[in-house]
C-alpha cells in the first residue's frame, strides 16, 4: 500500500482510508474496469456500424491494454476467492454476448452482415478475441508485433458484396 500510495500522491494513511488492504484495492479497480465496459453509449447508425464499433472497441482494449485482459483471466481463474467478480464478469460477458448477437440478427435483416448462424458468429467473435489475448500474455513481443488490423475480424462478419475491394 505504500507503493501504491506514493503513485498516487497522498499518504499511506489517506489510501488505508478507503481501501483496508492491497486486496480491496485490487476488487474495487477490477470492479471498476468490469463495470466499464467495452459498449460505447450512446451508439447511433445502422446495427453493422454499431457491431463494428464494439468489435473495434473491444480490439483496441486488447492492443492498447494487454493488462487489463490478464486481470480478468486472473479473475476468472481464482474462482473462489472472487466469486462476486467472477459472477459480474460472468454477466458482462453475457450483456455482451446479447448485443453481439442482436445487432449481428439486425444487421443480417439489413444485408449489412454476413449470413450464417448469429450464436457461432458471436462464438468466432469471443474466441477470436480470447485468442489475441491469450497470444499477448504467452507472447507479448510477437503481440505487439503482429497485432491484427480490425479489418481481419470484420471480414468475417460482412457479407462478400460489402468486404473491401469488392465489387
Amino acid at each position: 500500500m505504500a507503493e501504491v500510495a506514493a503513485e498516487a500522491g497522498v499518504s499511506q494513511g489517506l489510501a488505508y482510508r478507503y481501501f483496508a488492504s492491497k486486496d480491496d484495492l485490487y476488487r474495487a479497480l477490477v470492479r471498476e474496469a468490469l463495470l466499464s465496459g467495452a459498449l460505447p453509449e450512446p451508439m447511433s447508425g445502422t446495427p453493422a456500424a454499431k457491431l463494428e464499433l464494439i468489435v473495434s472497441r473491444l480490439l483496441e482494449v486488447r492492443r492498447e491494454h494487454p493488462e487489463f485482459v490478464q486481470i480478468l483471466y486472473r479473475v476468472l481463474s481464482d474462482r473462489p476467492a472472487q466469486s462476486d467478480l467472477l459472477e459480474l464478469a460472468r454477466k458482462r460477458l453475457d450483456m455482451l454476448m446479447k448485443v453481439l448477437r442482436s445487432l449481428i440478427v439486425e444487421g443480417q435483416c439489413t444485408g449489412d452482415v454476413a449470413d450464417g448462424d448469429p450464436d457461432q458468429l458471436v462464438t468466432a467473435i469471443v474466441v477470436y478475441l480470447d485468442g489475441l489475448s491469450r497470444l499477448a500474455l504467452n507472447d507479448p513481443d510477437r503481440s505487439r508485433k503482429h497485432f491484427p488490423d480490425i479489418e481481419i475480424v470484420l471480414r468475417m462478419l460482412r457479407p462478400p458484396a460489402k468486404r473491401r475491394g469488392s465489387r
